[in-house]
C-alpha cells in the first residue's frame, strides 16, 4: 500500500504557480485576481474561504473578500455578481456555497460570467466538460484527476466505481474518468443511495472514488486486492482523541481498506488540499485568458 500525498502534491503545484506568477509580473503582466463572496458566518465556509485567501497570498495573487450578512437579499447578491462580472481587474470569482435558503443557488450560479467561473459550476462549463471541450473544471474533480496524473496511476481500460452522484464531485469526476485520454479511458459505474448490490459492484472496481459524505462507508470487505481508492469524504465526527472534540473522517474505513490497496488517499491530507490549488490553477488560466477566446 502506498499513500497518495495530496498535501505534498498541492505544495508542489503552489510552487509552480508562484513561479509562473513571478514571471508574469516580471514581464509587466497583470497579477491574477481572485474574489470570493461569503454570505453569513457558517464555520466550514469561513474556514474554506480563509484558506483560499491565504493560498492566494502564497502564490502571489491578488484577492478580494466580499462579505454579506445572512439576511442579504437575492437581488443584492445578483447585483454583486454583476459588478464582479464587469470588473476588468477581477479574473475569476466564487460565491461560496451553501447560501441561505431564501436565495436560489442556481440563479446565482447562472448569473456568473462563465469566463470568470473558476469554481467550474456554471452550466456552460459543465456542458463543455461533458463534451470534452476546454473549460474550467470544478475544483475537487480536477484535484482528483491531477493526483492520478502526478502519481502515474494507470486508468486506461480500468473499471472505476464512483460512489456518489453530486453535481460537485460524483457526476463530473465520472465524466472525466471516462473521457478519452489520460487520466481517463475508464469504464465507469456510478453508485448512489438507491443502488443495489453496492458491495458486489465495488469488489469489481480497479479504482474507487468515494464521494458519498457517509463516514467510513467503504469497508475492507468491499475492496479487492490492489485497488486504487480515492477518498473524497470529509465529515466531522465526535472524538475524544482531539482537543477540538472532533476529527475529520473520510468515506473510507482507512484501517480496513488500506492494507488491500495499491494506492490510497488519506483523510485529511489527500483530496482536500488539491481542491484549493485547483481553484488557483483555474484563476491563473482565467488571468491568462487561456480557456476561452
Amino acid at each position: 500500500m502506498k499513500l497518495i500525498d495530496g498535501k505534498a502534491t498541492a505544495a508542489e503545484i503552489k510552487r509552480e504557480i508562484a513561479q509562473e506568477v513571478a514571471q508574469i509580473k516580471a514581464a509587466g503582466g497583470k497579477t491574477p485576481h481572485l474574489a470570493a463572496v461569503l454570505v453569513g458566518h457558517d464555520g466550514g465556509s469561513e474556514t474554506y474561504v480563509a484558506n483560499k485567501v491565504r493560498a492566494c497570498e502564497e502564490v502571489g495573487f491578488k484577492s478580494t473578500l466580499i462579505r454579506y450578512e445572512e439576511d442579504v437579499t437575492e437581488k443584492e447578491l445578483l447585483a454583486c455578481v454583476e459588478r464582479l462580472n464587469k470588473d476588468a481587474d477581477i479574473d475569476g470569482f466564487i460565491v461560496q456555497l451553501p447560501l441561505p435558503g431564501h436565495i436560489s443557488e442556481e440563479k446565482i450560479t447562472e448569473a456568473i460570467d462563465y469566463r470568470k467561473d473558476v469554481d467550474g459550476f456554471h452550466p456552460v462549463n459543465v456542458g463543455r466538460m461533458s463534451l470534452g471541450m476546454p473549460c474550467f473544471l470544478s475544483a475537487t474533480p480536477a484535484g482528483i484527476i491531477e493526483l492520478l496524473r502526478r502519481y502515474n496511476i494507470e486508468t486506461k481500460g480500468k473499471h472505476c466505481v464512483v460512489l456518489g452522484r453530486s453535481n460537485i464531485v460524483g457526476k463530473p469526476v465520472s465524466m472525466l474518468m471516462m473521457r478519452k485520454g489520460y487520466p481517463g479511458d475508464c469504464t465507469v459505474t456510478v453508485c448512489h443511495s438507491r443502488t443495489q448490490n453496492i458491495k458486489e459492484i465495488c469488489l469489481q472496481a480497479d479504482i474507487i472514488i468515494a464521494a458519498l459524505g457517509v463516514p467510513e462507508f467503504l469497508r475492507g470487505d468491499m475492496v479487492k486486492e490492489g485497488a486504487v481508492v480515492i477518498d473524497v469524504g470529509t465529515t466531522r465526527v465526535p472524538s475524544d482523541q482531539t482537543k477540538s472534540g472532533f476529527k475529520l473522517t473520510g468515506d473510507v474505513a482507512f484501517n480496513e481498506v488500506a492494507p488491500k490497496c495499491s494506492w490510497i488517499t488519506p483523510v485529511p491530507g489527500g483530496v482536500g488540499p488539491m481542491t484549493i490549488v485547483s481553484l488557483l490553477r483555474n484563476t491563473l488560466l482565467a488571468g491568462k485568458k487561456m480557456i476561452y477566446a
